[in-house]
């Protein structure tokens, strides 16, 4: 006997929890599909900031079992002619603006499809100009939880924004990134992903050489924080599978003078 789950929507947005813009959103989304099970990932993005956005939806949304349905809504560009976009991935369908928020997360597990949404049956009647996470974004994914396919929204495109930090690019010797986040402990998160540097022949107590605001360090890729000295830089996969560069109990962000958006650059002579 195969046991039916009921569906998850996961809900990311730069609202904050003082106002109540994430309660009309779920409201939205159990009128239309009371069966939701509906996942706050989180409402603190900073403001406006999409590559935070991106980095925390990328590092939650493989945890999810698969059809999972995340909506995404860290939209500066909210009222304008951007669009709003369905993207179907081998595993789950990301719902929001096209401005790159979704795309490091489609692109971790395998972008098939992107939708451009036109279809006014699966919006409310009346849409905003301020409030496409209510009016827009949150009943397509409701309908996509009662099994309306993702093709059904609009369209097909595709001209979507590909951000320059959902994959990072190779120049010659050199791999060119970017700082996707810096968490609460100072560590500088980068958007190089496991996979993609061990493809290059990079593994544990190899020495790389990074630049980082076209400073220039040599440090160990570790296994583990504790692997050097207290106050010593270093390298390591963190939890999510990107690289990450640390400070054994201190700051790498401070020690690196790095902030999210600054570009990082590996020199391919492990």
């Amino acid at each position: 006997m195969v046991l039916m789950r009921k569906p998850i929507i996961t809900l990311l947005t730069d609202f904050g929890n003082k106002d109540p813009y994430v309660a009309e959103m779920k409201a939205v989304i159990l009128t239309i599909c009371p069966e939701a099970t509906i996942v706050d990932i989180s409402h603190e993005v900073e403001k406006f900031n999409i590559r935070m956005g991106a980095f925390f939806l990328a590092s939650s949304a493989n945890f999810f079992p698969k059809g999972t349905i995340h909506v995404g809504v860290v939209d500066p560009g909210v009222g304008t002619e951007r669009r709003a976009i369905v993207v179907e991935t081998d595993k789950d369908l990301f719902v929001g603006p096209d401005n790159g928020l979704l795309m490091l997360a489609a692109e971790r597990q395998g972008l098939k499809n992107v939708y451009s949404i036109q279809n006014t049956d699966y919006m409310l009647p009346k849409i905003s100009y301020t409030f496409h996470g209510r009016d827009i974004f949150s009943p397509v994914a409701a309908h996509l939880a009662l099994g309306v396919p993702a093709s059904a929204v609009g369209p097909k495109i595709e001209d979507y924004v590909l951000p320059d930090f959902a994959k990072p690019s190779v120049d010659g010797e050199v791999i060119v990134g970017e700082v996707l986040h810096v968490d609460g402990f100072g560590n500088v998160i980068t958007n190089f992903s496991e996979d993609f540097l061990r493809g290059f022949g990079l593994n544990e107590g190899d020495l790389i050489n990074v630049s980082v605001n076209e400073r220039s360090f040599r440090l160990r890729l570790c296994k583990a924080y504790g692997e050097v000295e207290k106050g010593e830089l270093l390298a390591i996969f963190d939890s999510y599978g990107f690289l990450e560069f640390s400070v054994n109990l201190g700051n790498a962000s401070n020690f690196l003078g790095a902030k999210i958006g600054d570009k990082v650059k590996i020199k391919l002579n492990f």
